[in-house]
């Protein structure tokens, strides 16, 4: 599950030359090296914030390779030339598997499985032994496999049975969906198209209906959010119930709405599956609890279409786990991605952070008070 000891070498060579080139060009860190022994002895948020500011600036990468700074051979440039594919983002570092471990993506769209070899230490041995592990990384295409430029951020967050299983759920999906993904960039094979379905028309569709689209959604959004009251009243709290509701009538928004295709009672199985997704209501850990099969039983809906409806709300919106658009209010307090926050390139939970650090993303409206003011929040 890692790099031969040459490749790791070379890894290392090719990406402490780049890194140091960008930082002598957007002169992000005082910090200088010229190797990668000096790269691995500089303090970690310096590498950080340099590898964030090439990520930002990847035309750098051309000027790398047509300067070629460090006087690399032609096929050492040309390994450098794909980090243009790179993928950074927050992962769930979620299995050991004997070829490679596997990253899930973590930020609501479709999610994907990629295969991960480490670098000079397997995986394993970097990450520990328990999975799932939810993280920050950059994901590089190194000779046609995958690797990680040996900076993961972690959250130190515990997974319950029921998050583990929606976890299962969404592996399942991205492998029937995507495969594993072992290559980035030029080298990855095409996703399989999907049948393109005839639309109607906004013409037609009003002229069928008697209704402009817009109040044919509304009516609705507004049926479908009495559907999920009923159930989150017998079965769940008020925070729940007014979450499901928001989400009905963002889907009423959209333009096209696509609740005007599909059944109310799957759309409601589909919403009430989603913020329970999102709130890790399938964890006897938290309160309330309840087995997400069970919603699509209470709304008359197979197991697979109320999978798949939920599915499609999490693409439509890029919802991820976690996600503080979607949390339950109650729930805040203990959502680490409510509070991480990037401070000077550099991630970090914002409850620690000065209290003028604090106003400031409060005012922007990046998380919803200010923590200092509440001294009964667990900073």
């Amino acid at each position: 599950m890692k790099l031969t000891p040459d490749e790791g070498e070379l890894f290392y060579d090719l990406y402490a030359a780049l890194l140091s080139f960008v930082n002598r060009k957007l002169e992000v860190s005082p910090e200088q090296f010229s190797n990668s022994r000096e790269y691995m002895s500089t303090p970690p948020e310096a590498r950080v914030a340099i590898r964030d500011a090439l990520f930002e600036h990847r035309e750098l990468i051309d000027e790398f390779v047509t300067e070629n700074p460090a006087r690399l051979e032609a096929d050492q440039l040309k390994i450098v030339g794909t980090w243009k594919h790179a993928l950074p983002g927050g992962f769930y570092i979620f299995r050991y598997l004997k070829k490679y471990t596997v990253f899930l993506t973590s930020d609501g769209s479709p999610t994907k499985a990629y295969g991960v070899l480490g670098l000079a230490d397997p995986m394993e041995e970097v990450v520990g032994p328990y999975l799932p592990r939810l993280t920050t990384a950059v994901l590089l295409p190194f000779k046609g496999k995958i690797v990680y430029d040996g900076l993961l951020s972690g959250y130190n967050i515990t997974f319950g049975g029921g998050a583990k299983r929606m976890l299962n759920e969404e592996y399942k999906l991205a492998k029937e969906a995507f495969g594993i993904i072992t290559s980035l960039g030029e080298d990855v094979a095409p996703a399989p198209k999907r049948k393109k379905s005839k639309k109607r028309s906004r013409k037609a569709t009003v002229a069928a209906g008697g209704r402009s689209a817009t109040a044919r959604a509304k009516a609705i959004a507004e049926e479908i959010a009495e559907m999920t009251d009923t159930f989150c009243r017998e079965f769940l709290d008020q925070e729940y119930a007014d979450l499901c509701r928001k989400l009905a009538l963002a889907l009423a928004r959209k333009r096209p709405s696509p609740l005007l295709r599909g059944k109310t009672k799957t759309w409601a199985c589909g919403i009430v599956r989603t913020i329970g997704w999102v709130n890790f209501l399938d964890d006897s850990s938290h309160q309330p609890y309840l087995r997400l099969p069970l919603i699509d039983r209470a709304f008359g809906v197979a197991e697979s279409t109320g999978q798949g409806k939920s599915k499609s709300i999490r693409t439509m919106f890029k919802i991820g786990q976690f996600d503080p658009r979607w949390t339950l209010p109650s729930q805040r307090d203990d959502n680490p991605r409510v509070w991480m926050l990037e401070v000077n390139g550099f991630i970090m939970d914002v409850r620690n952070a000065p209290r003028e650090v604090q106003e400031m993303a409060f005012e922007k409206g990046l998380i919803p008070y200010i923590p200092a003011d509440r001294p009964e929040t667990n900073a």
